[in-house]
């Protein structure tokens, strides 16, 4: 059985994927600054990108426990996105870390 076909919804560039990709291996190496950069620059072009606001919201919410910018990031997805479950489960998610003491 086939896997899946991987649908571009938000209609991104090659170079926009490969720099989300790159992002991405980024964090998974624990190299912070070189995904924030990547991701920081692509979001100066595109200022509205759901997949960049994600990725933001992912990197500092796990990566630097910064969690109310996390929340922020997934804040800015609902504004665009309402229905996106995946931004409303993560900033509930970091919003719990928050009433921790």
């Amino acid at each position: 059985m086939a896997a899946p076909e991987w649908r571009n919804v938000y209609r991104l560039s090659d170079e926009q994927l490969g720099q989300l990709e790159q992002a991405e291996q980024c964090m998974e190496m624990i190299d912070i600054n070189r995904a924030e950069s990547i991701l920081m620059s692509m979001l100066e072009e595109d200022a509205d990108c759901v997949p960049v606001l994600n990725n933001l919201g992912h990197m500092h919410g796990r990566y630097l426990s910064d969690f109310e910018k996390a929340v922020e990031y997934y804040n800015r997805v609902l504004e665009i996105e309402p229905d996106n479950a995946w931004a409303r489960d993560e900033r509930r998610r970091y919003q719990r870390y928050l009433t921790y003491d």
